[in-house]
């Protein structure tokens, strides 16, 4: 045996390795007897009062109870049943068992808990699948099958610290087999049978990372770990995937659905046990790396800047993950303090106006919310920040250099020494990240100052990806409003036109009272426009309340329309006396639409005409139907709405269907107010109904050419033939 390799198992067996719990043991035993019922399983736990207390704590819990809480432990195993009862006896004594190996407090264990658990449930219904008798036994098989790592970490913490944390594949074995002469599938099957296990679990452990094709006619137990282990560790190798699948004989489809159901088993199961799995996705899983021999620095400096290289990498990708500034800052800190043993890390921000940096809120440093640090005023933070380059910042050796900026931060972050590093995206810098470290570990820091640079460089580019993010979602929110001012100065345009028609019949109305004539009619108008300004306020909070007709659903009476508008200002006394009205509806005017709609249209443009002719003695509007237009192969009836009023200038003809700030000079007078939006209001209801709208204007007058679909319904008559547009 090779000398290194009797070194690491020496390692292995005087790391004071734990045993597995007695509980346990006795589990599997009666797992493989086959012999486990309600009874034997109460008398099992009730011999452990920390998983006594653990059940009754889950069984009381609100996911469990109903209206009473169980009062003993008899009660409180009914209510979680026999597998749930199996799952937390299985993973909480591995959950002890893990927390008891040496290094293991010192080490951020969610990604690997979180793996560990995934491969639990994948492997349990993977056995289902399969029907295996011991559904249980492969859970515990997927929460063990890494246990090999943690028993290197604490056999060789030097050597394996970095290789903990890497992506978990062959070349992970490959390089432990040249660092230490032992894989952690090896190193975990062998603290398995010092377990004196009587069972396939070792097997199962030893060649989870073996070839699929090596492992056809193996054991059950074999197959199902490997294929959790693919499933937990590389979804993503839709070919490893495929080889594991056919193993146990299950389809990539079936395996899919497994991985996506696990998900929410592992939240749960990690809730039951007590274990934050908050940020796990977010650690670093590089590749693995190997040091160079000793006494070669160069190969070893080398190796180091390309492990760097691909680090940095991995928490660029990392960081582009996150949702939310304070999930992304978050992140930073967290991820600096395992990349740059930081004891604690804050984040100082670029303001506005670039001449502060102020702190920005993460967890457990809040008061740094409060915190500036003036850019104009020096100091080792400022200048880091100004210059783009880290700094480094001892108390003792640069007492008479600090700041209050600085003096405040080493008291904030209770440390003797700071690390500054700026967060750079181009040419500019966003702000500085501060790390607290004792001093004498600042030596090792400034050694690793380029890779403090290409880390705040990722940072930063995440950061300014998500303030662009932040940016555009603004002006997002910035046209949204801008629309609904547009449509609310719309809809109170709108509105002014039956609030001045009830006006005017509230006035006749009056008269009529006082004369004791009947008012039926003026009362059926009121109650008409009123409804009309209910659905004109209602279609702010929903634009399709002013009637979305559905094409070709039922015809429309264009005369009968054209009747009820005429109807509408010749009673209330709104069209003067010496302009004249004058309609010619005659042949079929059937359209398709909302009658509500058109009415709009036509209430605006005889207002206009109205308002246009003022009290010129011969003022004469006409509301004619001119018959069937053929436009692009579809059939139109064309409405003209005319005037003999003054005309319309040429420049404001070239805007006459905007929304343009005008108070009609040269169009139309006594607007009150009006800002040029009636036309493009008109302009935007006969869009709707499917139509088409023109204007002619000149010293005769104006006229509105309107073309809105004619009916096709069924049971529509025959139309003349339609003539072409543009003929007379």
């Amino acid at each position: 045996m090779h000398q290194s390799d009797q070194d690491i198992r020496n390692r292995l067996l005087i790391a004071r390795l734990p045993a597995m719990p007695q509980i346990l043991v006795k589990l599997i035993e009666h797992l493989q007897a086959d012999d486990l019922g309600m009874p034997e399983l109460a008398a099992l736990i009730s011999k452990d009062a920390g998983m006594t207390g653990k059940l009754l704590a889950v069984a009381n819990s609100s996911a469990y109870h109903r209206s009473t809480r169980s009062a003993n432990l008899e009660q409180s195993l009914v209510a979680l049943g026999t597998d749930m009862i199996k799952t937390l006896v299985i993973s909480d004594s591995v959950f002890q068992t893990f927390n008891s190996f040496p290094h293991s407090n010192s080490t951020d264990l969610r990604a690997f808990w979180k793996n560990s658990l995934s491969a639990a449930v994948l492997a349990r219904e993977a056995a289902r699948a399969l029907d295996y008798a011991h559904p249980e036994e492969a859970y515990l098989a997927g929460l063990l099958h890494n246990v090999g790592r943690l028993a290197l970490l604490a056999a060789a913490p030097k050597e394996y610290g970095f290789n903990f944390t890497a992506r978990d594949d062959e070349d992970l074995c490959a390089v432990e087999q040249r660092t230490l002469q032992i894989t952690h599938t090896e190193a975990g099957a062998w603290l398995l049978e010092r377990w004196q296990l009587d069972s396939f679990l070792a097997d199962a452990v030893l060649y989870h990372h073996e070839p699929s094709a090596r492992l056809e006619s193996s054991h059950p137990l074999i197959r199902i770990v490997r294929l959790a282990h693919v499933l937990s560790s590389h979804a993503d190798d839709a070919t490893m995937v495929n080889d594991a699948c056919a193993l146990c004989g299950i389809d990539a489809e079936c395996a899919a659905q497994m991985v996506q159901g696990a998900a929410r088993q592992v939240e749960q199961a990690a809730a039951h046990l007590g274990i934050d799995l908050a940020g796990a996705d977010d650690i670093p899983s590089p590749p693995a790396h190997a040091p160079a021999l000793p006494g070669d620095p160069v190969q070893q400096r080398l190796n180091e800047e390309v492990r760097n290289m691909v680090l940095v990498s991995e928490v660029g990708q990392s960081l582009a993950r996150q949702q939310g500034e304070s999930g992304l800052l978050d992140a930073m800190t967290r991820t600096a303090r395992i990349l740059f043993d930081f004891e604690s890390a804050v984040v100082l921000l670029e303001n506005p106006t670039g001449q502060l940096l102020a702190g920005a809120p993460t967890f457990g440093v809040q008061r740094i919310a409060e915190f500036t640090v003036p850019l104009s005023r020096g100091g080792p933070v400022a200048r880091s920040a100004l210059e783009r380059r880290p700094a480094f910042v001892q108390r003792e050796r640069q007492q008479d250099q600090l700041g209050l900026a600085e003096e405040q931060l080493l008291r904030m972050l209770g440390t003797d020494s700071l690390v500054v590093v700026p967060l750079v995206a181009g040419a500019r810098c966003l702000g500085v990240l501060v790390g607290g470290v004792p001093g004498w570990q600042l030596p090792h820091c400034q050694r690793r100052e380029r890779f403090m640079q290409a880390f705040g460089a990722q940072a930063a580019g995440a950061l300014e990806n998500l303030l662009l993010e932040r940016g555009h979602a603004r002006r997002q929110l910035a046209s949204v409003a801008e629309e609904f001012r547009d449509a609310s100065r719309r809809v109170i345009h709108e509105v002014n036109n039956p609030l001045a028609i009830i006006k005017n019949y509230l006035s006749v109305l009056d008269g009529k009272l006082a004369r004791q004539e009947p008012v039926g009619g003026e009362l059926s108008i009121l109650n008409e426009e009123i409804d009309r300004v209910g659905q004109l306020i209602g279609s702010l909070a929903d634009p399709r309340a002013p009637g979305d007709p559905e094409p070709g659903s039922r015809p429309l009476d264009a005369a009968k329309v054209v009747d009820d508008v005429l109807r509408l200002f010749r009673s209330s006394g709104f069209v003067p006396a010496t302009t004249q009205v004058v309609t010619r509806m005659e042949g079929d005017g059937a359209i398709e639409g909302d009658p509500d709609l058109l009415k709009q249209i036509l209430v605006n443009l005889v207002k206009n005409a109205v308002e246009a002719l003022g009290s010129r003695p011969d003022g004469r509007i006409e509301i004619v139907n001119r018959g069937h237009v053929n436009r692009e192969r579809q059939v139109y009836l064309e409405l003209v709405v005319s005037d003999n009023g003054p005309g319309l200038s040429r420049e404001v003809l070239a805007k006459l269907f905007s929304p343009v700030t005008s108070g009609k000079d040269g169009m139309e007078s006594g607007t009150n107010g009006n800002r040029g939006l009636g036309l493009s209001i008109v302009h935007g209801l006969v869009k709707k109904l499917g139509g088409h709208i023109a204007c002619r204007s000149g010293g005769a007058g104006t006229s509105f050419e309107i073309l809105l679909p004619a009916w096709s319904g069924a049971g529509a008559a025959p139309a003349l033939p339609a003539r072409a547009l543009g003929s007379a």
